[in-house]
């Protein structure tokens, strides 16, 4: 496996790809804009899936799975909902192929076999769900309805990346029904504080928290909570999303239910999900120009133990010692029993894959009752007797995952910057990129105006953003609040 990958300085674009491909993450398949992900990529999704599963059975959710395909009339019966994502539908109209007469060997649709009404191929799934959930709710007894769903939905895209965009992924969707409307919206931010934990915490990727404006609100929501997070090219990033849905979907399907008075009331909803666009997020926050780097909390292998100049039965017999001490932590290692390549082309390999301590042990390390640590966030190389290598190693991997998120957020700080002037606000976009904080008017003409002149969005208003006069970058008219704009994937 060649080492070399483009630069971020050259082409951040396709260093991004490279690592991709490189570090043995995704690749293309034959359907345009859809992606293979590789084991060692699923393995990344598995471990970031495994532990969202586990804080969202932590705040009471269960799982349950819908179907993937909604029939037109009722992906229709929310408006706005349809209307938001009606150009990235893919829809099936037909149940069967035939042998094409006029070409041996080729099939056709059989014309016989057209749908009575069109298939939408879920973009996302509260239509079913809430027409599932008109039949589950008759009383304020079957209140609330905590639901969580791993699955994977099409969004039909023309522009695609890796993880970060493609016609299908895969995700969580969480969908609930509530007897009120505070209750409802304790819910949203509750998990919206959920997904900022899991960031921050796990993924070593500080964010800001904050609402969405109403043009960038979620196509049928009242309000859209969301987390953004800044990447090494100065763009956001979406990283999660959760939506008070008020009584939208309950009205559209006729979802209603006797509260304590015996009286009809309609429920009251959220809806929440994060993607494999995950992933994308983690190889733009914390990689670097040899490859990937991931934080430990979320690294499929930890820990790999590379014997050298080529494995012998002594260094196995103590790597195989090594390794179970780390395994008895918890932690996950690989030990390199591969007699066919030299340690420089393994050391290459593993820092390409991000494993964040690689252990070299030689004869002479044997003789010495040492082992030599490197750490793939700094680089730095150290020699640990092998007596303590094991908490050694425990302590460092708890370093490495303080260290990047130290690290991350030291950037992202440096590019959050105040402007108070729509010249200022131009020039930090282009040349210095990051989050700029700014005055606005509160309008969307304003926001589509901004957008227009200089491809940055509003990403969001911040939950803790301060009272203070102030006056919109734009227009001059009053303001009461700094929001945050970028440029975003």
């Amino acid at each position: 496996m060649a080492k070399e990958i483009t630069s971020r300085a050259e082409n951040y674009s396709q260093w991004y790809n490279d690592i991709v491909k490189k570090a043995g993450l995704a690749e293309n398949s034959a359907v345009r804009g859809c992606m293979v992900i590789k084991p060692y990529g699923y393995a990344i999704w598995e471990k970031m899936r495994d532990q969202l599963d586990k804080m969202f059975k932590e705040t009471g959710h269960t799982n349950a799975y819908f179907p993937l395909f909604v029939p037109k009339s009722l992906f229709e019966a929310e408006e706005k909902n349809a209307e938001g994502f009606a150009k990235e539908c893919a829809v099936v109209t037909h149940y069967r192929l035939k042998n094409n007469p006029d070409q041996p060997g080729k099939l056709m649709i059989d014309p016989d076999a057209k749908l009575e009404e069109e298939l939408v191929v879920r973009p996302t799934s509260e239509a079913i769900i809430w027409n599932t959930y008109r039949d589950w709710i008759q009383s304020y007894r079957d209140l609330p309805i905590l639901i969580n769903q791993w699955a994977n939905v099409v969004r039909w895209e023309m522009r695609t990346r890796p993880f970060l965009r493609t016609a299908e992924f895969l995700w969580q969707e969480g969908h609930t029904a509530h007897a009120t409307r505070d209750e409802a919206i304790s819910e949203a931010r509750k998990m919206h504080d959920v997904y900022a934990v899991f960031a921050e915490t796990f993924m070593a990727m500080p964010v800001i928290k904050g609402f969405k404006t109403e043009s960038e609100r979620f196509a049928g929501a009242d309000d859209t909570y969301t987390i953004e997070a800044l990447m090494q090219d100065g763009k956001a990033l979406q990283a999660g999303t959760s939506h008070f849905l008020g009584q939208n979907f309950a009205k559209a399907f006729n979802v209603t239910f006797s509260n304590e008075n015996n009286e009809n009331e309609f429920v009251w909803a959220t809806s929440w999900g994060v993607s494999t666009r995950l992933i994308g997020g983690l190889i733009m926050t914390h990689s670097d120009d040899d490859g990937l780097v991931l934080p430990p909390k979320l690294a499929p292998i930890q820990v790999v133990i590379v014997p050298i100049p080529k494995p012998d039965s002594a260094l196995i017999e103590k790597a195989e010692e090594i390794a179970d001490g780390l395994k008895s932590l918890g932690i996950s290692v690989k030990i390199d029993r591969d007699e066919t390549k030299r340690p420089g082309f393994k050391f290459a390999e593993y820092e390409m894959q991000g494993i964040p301590v690689r252990l070299g042990l030689g004869k002479r390390d044997l003789e010495q009752n040492t082992i030599e640590v490197a750490r793939r966030d700094t680089k730095a190389k150290m020699s640990i007797g092998l007596e303590v290598v094991v908490p050694y190693v425990e302590q460092l991997l708890e370093d490495i995952q303080q260290n990047l998120y130290i690290r991350a957020k030291a950037y992202r700080d440096e590019h959050i910057t105040e402007v108070n002037s729509f010249e200022e606000f131009k020039e930090v976009i282009e040349t210095k990129g990051g989050f700029v904080s700014a005055h606005w008017d509160g309008t969307p003409e304003t926001e589509e105006k901004i957008k227009e002149e200089t491809k940055a969005t509003i990403r969001c208003i911040p939950l803790n953003a301060k009272e203070e006069a102030g006056k919109c970058v734009y227009t001059g008219k009053p303001s009461t609040k700094r929001v945050i704009f970028a440029k975003a994937y």
